[in-house]
């Protein structure tokens, strides 16, 4: 952009001297300078519409990749929530089995254990009776 400016300026300021220190009537110099503008203006014109497209195509560029990256990225993420999902609620499968085998057998212990507690105190009753 700097060089872009340099050079525009540079056109500029060549023509306009060149036009002023050269020997010619006031109308004809009036004229060139007219001239030069004119020219000057159209190639800034043409300049600015070709820095124009090339910006529009690298942002058109730029949004595309932007884009497939985007894509990409959320379908790997997907893919891992996906697999981590899948691992969680296996887990869960496999502790929820365990919780139920551990409280089978609690139930277990608690049956042996109402059965000696009731076996103990029939015979804490026959022996009270028995007195």
């Amino acid at each position: 952009m700097k060089n872009l400016s340099g050079v525009l300026l540079g056109t500029i300021v060549g023509a306009a001297a060149g036009i002023l220190f050269a020997p010619d009537k006031g109308e004809n110099t009036r004229r060139k300078i007219k001239n030069e503008a004119l020219s000057a203006k159209d190639k800034i014109s043409e300049t600015a519409s070709e820095y124009s497209e090339k910006i529009s195509a690298t942002a058109s560029d730029l949004k595309e990749k932007v884009s497939a990256t985007y894509n990409s990225k959320k379908k790997s993420f997907d893919a891992q929530l996906e697999d981590v999902m899948s691992n969680v609620s296996y887990k869960a499968d496999d502790v929820i089995s365990t919780l139920e085998k551990k409280l089978s057998e609690l139930k277990e212990k608690n049956k042996k254990l109402q059965k000696n507690v009731s076996s103990t105190a029939k015979s804490g009753r026959e022996e009270i009776q028995s007195v």
